[in-house]
């Protein structure tokens, strides 16, 4: 949780943002394995604040897929499948990625209170087997974090937090499941099965489940949607009115479903950072917070409003800093006049300015090609969104939904993201509060044959190479992403080693696994 530092003036972090390179963590020396701070190498190279930077690259930017396995949209493909087969399937989603220059996955591994991992507190998933409860024999979690570490990318796991179940017979669920083992826990509401967010046992389940993960996997974020209270459906009311009555304390109703789950948020906040103070967490929230129409620091929009149709006041977590980051899922085209991209994107940028949360943005690219919405039939609409969120030094990188369609490639999209606005790789965005330190810099760079080999820095988890061409390889060359040729996995042993790009000049800086970087250490020529 943070401290909640005052707002910074708009015009200052606007310049602070756009003046500086932010190339390194916190504090401009490196750390040896003891702790003890060490000064940069000789001739190790540190940005400087007054470098120029060019927007079009920058240096650091989360960039990110969905991978959503309920009803086996992204994966698996479908139920049943053997290990290797499964493990083939997420493989080849995660090469789609990495060869555009993705840098985040967002896998889902709670979809409706079941697992896609080995869980003592909730039954397997049906989306891998088939059948809610059945062992697949394997137990993919680690499989997939390590897949992602190995191409460089974050492994964030994705939970919804109330859907129990996605009919309402509850004889069907394991006789273990927590909704047959606690009945008064849940809700049936058109069709589908709900935990009661009003519950205080049901937070507290919830919870328990993501510290167990956050516990026991190496995860570097954990992740919620935004399905929170139901969505407005057929028009039945949702059956809370026993818990309200016992815990509503006199609120107004719609107050107090807005405070269960700001307590969750606020909750899970305080667990995954107690258990592992690194390890991110944050939420997508629906696109509109509230409309002018609902209140007037709302934005000049007319859709659906999440403070008032699901509970879901994303405001009050930016304020109270109950997360890391928000990713409004905003999913509408340019000039779409009840949900204009642009409208948005600037209101949710003034919404972070100055709180330190960072704000990425859920971009539909499983929407590109729609013939619903003239916008969505041009190539150039989706990409034209990340244009202009250089608009706003608060957005800090996007994330895609979903991963099937990175590969698919809609109307040629994804070639004209990774050409115009991902040609070059990027460093993860630094969350101050999750902590971390840069690592040494790299000792003994040289170039032999036609490799780049360094000593291993000793706590680096990947390591950020640059290539000058043209020019001095000085401070101002690692500013920002223009030279930055690959951020490479740390491999064992004592030395690494990379494949020359061609001439030029070489530097190399360490990274932590939260990417706060060394200085760069220049490459000795033979």
């Amino acid at each position: 949780m943070r401290t909640g530092r005052p707002l910074l003036a708009a015009a200052a972090l606007s310049a602070l943002t756009l003046g500086a390179a932010h190339a390194f963590g916190p504090g401009a020396e490196a750390a040896d394995p003891s702790g003890a701070a060490v000064a940069p190498a000789p001739g190790a190279v540190v940005a400087a604040a007054s470098c120029p930077v060019d927007a079009r690259y920058p240096k650091r930017q989360l960039r990110g897929i969905w991978i959503a396995t309920v009803n086996n949209i992204d994966w698996p493909t479908r139920t049943g499948m053997t290990a290797a087969r499964q493990k083939a399937e997420y493989v080849k989603l995660l090469d789609n990625a990495a060869k555009r220059r993705f840098n985040a996955v967002f896998v889902q591994v709670r979809p409706a209170s079941d697992a896609f991992y080995r869980s003592s507190l909730e039954p397997w998933s049906k989306f891998l087997t088939g059948t809610a409860g059945k062992d697949p024999g394997w137990d993919p979690l680690p499989f997939l974090i390590s897949e992602a570490h190995k191409r460089g990318m974050e492994f964030h796991a994705w939970f919804n937090p109330y859907r129990a179940a996605y009919d309402t017979d509850v004889s069907r669920l394991p006789a273990a499941h927590p909704a047959r083992v606690h009945p008064d826990w849940v809700v049936k509401h058109e069709g589908r099965l709900y935990y009661n967010p009003g519950l205080p046992a049901v937070r507290d389940h919830v919870t328990g489940v993501i510290k167990d993960v956050v516990t026991r996997y190496d995860v570097d974020g954990v992740h919620f949607d935004d399905y929170f209270y139901p969505y407005p459906g057929s028009g039945k009311k949702f059956a809370d009115g026993d818990a309200f009555a016992r815990y509503g304390g006199g609120a107004k109703l719609a107050d107090w479903r807005r405070a269960n789950v700001n307590t969750l948020i606020a909750q899970v906040d305080r667990v995954v950072h107690e258990t592992k103070k690194r390890v991110k967490f944050g939420i997508s929230p629906f696109g509109i917070w509230r409309n002018k129409s609902n209140d007037p620091t709302g934005s000049a929009t007319g859709g659906m409003s999440a403070y008032d149709s699901i509970y879901a006041d994303a405001r009050h977590w930016i304020r109270s800093g109950t997360v890391d980051y928000v990713m409004p899922q905003l999913y509408w085209p340019r000039g779409f006049r009840i949900a204009d991209y642009d409208v948005l994107t600037a209101w949710w940028a003034r919404e972070v300015r100055g709180t330190g949360v960072h704000l990425y943005i859920g971009q539909a690219l499983y929407r590109v090609g729609a013939t619903d919405t003239p916008a969505w039939r041009k190539a150039g609409e989706l990409p034209s969104h990340l244009t202009r969120n250089r608009r706003h030094p608060e957005v800090s990188g996007d994330v895609y939904f979903s991963a099937k369609q990175v590969g698919g490639n809609p109307l040629g999209v994804m070639d004209r993201i990774s050409r115009d606005h991902y040609s070059r790789p990027a460093l993860l965005p630094l969350v101050k509060e999750r902590g971390g330190r840069a690592p040494a810099a790299p000792a003994n760079v040289r170039v032999q044959g036609a490799s780049l080999m360094w000593k291993t820095s000793a706590g680096a988890r990947s390591y950020a190479v640059y290539r000058v061409t043209s020019g001095e390889a000085g401070p101002c060359a690692v500013a920002d992403a223009r030279n930055l040729v690959a951020v490479v996995p740390a491999t064992g042993g004592t030395r690494q080693t990379f494949a020359l790009r061609g001439g030029g000049k070489y530097l190399v800086s360490a990274l932590d696994r939260l990417h706060n970087e060394s200085p760069a250490s220049p490459a000795v020529l033979p």
